[in-house]
């Protein structure tokens, strides 16, 4: 079912808006007191993936 790989191509700026937007939902999900586990494992990815200079 999810077999399919799709890639993201962000700059500086937007990579630091996604990760602060996914620690920020994280945050309001402890607020709830509900499970963060997939948040936790996507801002794992996010941080760990690789760097790909893109040609200007």
């Amino acid at each position: 079912m999810f077999n399919k790989k799709r890639y993201l191509y962000l700059n500086d700026e937007d990579f630091s808006i996604l990760v602060q937007a996914l620690v920020q939902f994280r945050n309001s999900l402890i607020a709830q007191s509900r499970y963060t586990d997939c948040v936790d494992e996507l801002i794992i990815k996010i941080l760990d993936s690789p760097i790909k200079k893109m040609g200007a």
